[in-house]
């Protein structure tokens, strides 16, 4: 996604783009933030511009809770992504393209989710990390996800953020439960 060349030629005669792509860890983002720019920022406007350019019908944007007040540099990039995805509805001009977002929390068993991060720190016997004690994390299964963005794009008019109803768990319990399972 990092370059418009060849997201232009991605998306000849394309109506639909599911735009998932992204740097999504925190650490990774943190150590690397200029990368993360480069591709959760810079990224964004590539997808919009080529899709503006090849009158794309709909957009939709896979966002993170993490964009909510982020903390971070790639809660900070995604919730750009959203905030450029929603304005360019206001550039379409006479094109019939729209642009909405979906914000997601933990899906399982994707890479990064806190359960992997947590049971491969019990494996390899490190102590469980936890910013903060008053965390919650919210989950969806990758089904749920992905019939969530068929969805989303069949309902989506342009500008929307939508936020799915997705199951929370306070991360001292989450810590417990996996430690519990795991040993």
């Amino acid at each position: 996604i990092r370059s418009l060349e060849r997201l232009s030629k991605a998306m000849n005669e394309v109506d639909y783009v599911f735009h998932c792509a992204a740097l999504k860890h925190v650490e990774i983002s943190e150590y690397n933030s200029f990368e993360s720019v480069l591709t959760n920022i810079v990224g964004v406007q590539n997808v919009i511009d080529a899709a503006l350019d090849n009158n794309v019908k709909k957009v939709l944007f896979t966002s993170s809770d993490k964009a909510v007040n982020p903390s971070s540099t790639m809660g900070t990039t995604k919730l750009m992504g959203e905030k450029m995805i929603t304005a360019a509805n206001n550039y379409t001009g006479s094109r019939l393209t729209r642009f909405s977002s979906v914000r997601f929390g933990n899906v399982l068993g994707s890479n990064g989710s806190v359960i992997k991060v947590f049971k491969k720190q019990i494996h390899e016997k490190k102590p469980l990390t936890i910013t903060s004690e008053k965390m919650t994390r919210y989950f969806i299964n990758i089904n749920q996800a992905v019939d969530l963005c068929f969805f989303y794009i069949k309902e989506m008019l342009g500008g929307e953020i939508f936020f799915p109803k997705m199951k929370s768990f306070d991360i001292i319990n989450l810590a417990k439960a996996i430690s519990k399972t795991e040993m």
